[in-house]
């Protein structure tokens, strides 16, 4: 699917515009409709039901008018608990996962619903007439405005639970780590099967020994994180100017202008025209966004876990919800097939070097910042390990394995250096060996 409208979709779900202005349409479309069932009542094509409303016009435009000034009354209130959610989900585990706040689909259906339902009762109640020779009233058009209403306030009743569930502390990091398994299940659909090891390189001479120095950079025109890189238009593109493209930069990086993101080669094959559609394959923004960034997730619940190892909060349990949810993720991880960097066309010919992650930079990012802030803790310092084991039951490589035991190395050391207490030092010590052991048993 096309790159652009993958972001632009991204961008539109975390906005609190896009829903309420579907939910508004429907709103006048749907008075309308029944306005113009109730025209067709007036003329007798149609007859009102029992359960329909048959008060007189005074009565209609009452009922309307408190429905309306109620509507823009909540809607009001909403936005205004929204905003003191995002402040506290802002300070309390850090302003990268505002936009998981603001994606909240349910959050922006009760906004919609109710600036939608006040926009009916507007559009239904300049219809009422109450002069004698024109009087006309609106009664399946308000019967529906009531259940609009009636609707309303069950979805205030869920706003108001739903707003104070979506910043408990467990529901942040379980709605995290489900943003990061998504991200393994969209980014590496393969599992590993019975050939682990696979040739990056289907001939030795398909890079050219001159590549280096031979190539052609492409520079970025601007400045901005990478979100997206279009990876078919680049291979089209490679194709029709017979080029082969080295990529220089992964999504998640932040790129300065000037910046090389792509090595064409040969040089002089690299016309003017398909420099700059290569240049637009790589879009750049402002902030992350999570479309190609597994690393994204992931440096959230480890900014979460961080913020929870500071002095000023020192809450270990957080921390520790964030290390079993990463274990959870990094040991679906450990099942999947990381995509090769070497991408070859339909003719055997390879055509893009891309720059993957790995296993390795994924426990990294995972665990360094973690591992040396928690030095001096001694139940993260064992929740770690013990996280380690979780994820080294489930690898199927020895390079896989080797990240591994490094980060319990690092582990084991840096407790020996921070914990003073003896016995603390011995419970590291026993998970210690326990990673080991299934580390040299997987």
């Amino acid at each position: 699917m096309n790159t652009n409208f993958l972001k632009s979709w991204e961008v539109i779900r975390s906005s609190y515009w896009f829903i309420p202005t579907v939910l508004t349409g429907g709103a006048i479309a749907l008075s309308f409709w029944t306005l113009n069932l109730d025209r067709a009542v007036r003329s007798g094509q149609l007859q009102l039901l029992d359960w329909v409303y048959t008060g007189g016009p005074e009565g209609v435009r009452t009922l309307l008018s408190v429905l309306a000034g109620s509507m823009i009354t909540m809607a009001s209130l909403s936005y205004s608990i929204t905003i003191v959610a995002l402040t506290l989900a802002s300070s309390q585990f850090g302003p990268r996962l505002l936009a998981n706040f603001m994606r909240d689909t349910g959050n922006q259906v009760v906004l919609g619903t109710f600036v939608a339902t006040f926009i009916y009762c507007l559009l239904v109640l300049r219809t009422v007439r109450s002069v004698e020779e024109s009087v006309f009233v609106p009664h399946i058009s308000v019967t529906v405005a009531f259940f609009l209403g009636v609707i309303s306030l069950g979805l205030l009743i869920y706003f108001i639970h739903h707003a104070s569930a979506s910043i408990h502390v467990e529901n942040v990091v379980a709605s995290v780590e489900r943003e990061l398994s998504r991200a393994i299940e969209r980014l590496f659909p393969e599992k590993k099967g019975a050939y682990l090891f696979e040739y990056t390189l289907r001939q030795e001479d398909d890079v050219p020994e001159a590549f280096g120095e031979e190539a052609r950079p492409v520079a970025s025109r601007t400045s901005g994180y990478l979100q997206t890189i279009d990876d078919d238009r680049l291979m089209k593109l490679a194709v029709k100017g017979d080029l082969l493209l080295r990529l220089e930069h992964r999504p998640g990086e932040f790129i300065a202008a000037g910046k090389t993101l792509v090595q064409a080669w040969p040089a002089d094959r690299l016309e003017e025209e398909i420099e700059e559609k290569i240049a637009n394959a790589f879009q750049l923004g402002a902030q992350r966004l999570r479309l190609q960034d597994v690393e994204f997730a992931i440096d959230q619940l480890v900014e979460i876990a961080l913020r929870a190892l500071s002095p000023g909060i020192n809450d270990p349990f957080t921390a520790m919800a964030c290390i079993d949810r990463l274990g959870a993720a990094l040991a679906r991880l450990a099942e999947r097939r990381i995509p090769s960097a070497y991408r070859y066309d339909a003719e055997d010919k390879l055509r893009l070097i891309t720059d993957p992650v790995t296993f390795e930079g994924i426990v990294e990012a995972a665990f360094n910042q973690i591992r040396q802030h928690a030095r001096a803790n001694a139940a993260v310092t064992i929740r770690l390990l013990e996280t380690l084991a979780v994820i080294g039951a489930r690898t199927r490589t020895e390079s896989e394995r080797e990240a591994l035991r490094r980060q319990a190395i690092m582990i084991q050391r840096g407790s020996r250096e921070a914990l003073p207490e003896e016995y603390d030092l011995e419970a590291v010590e026993e998970r210690y060996r326990t990673v080991q052991t299934v580390l040299d048993g997987s």
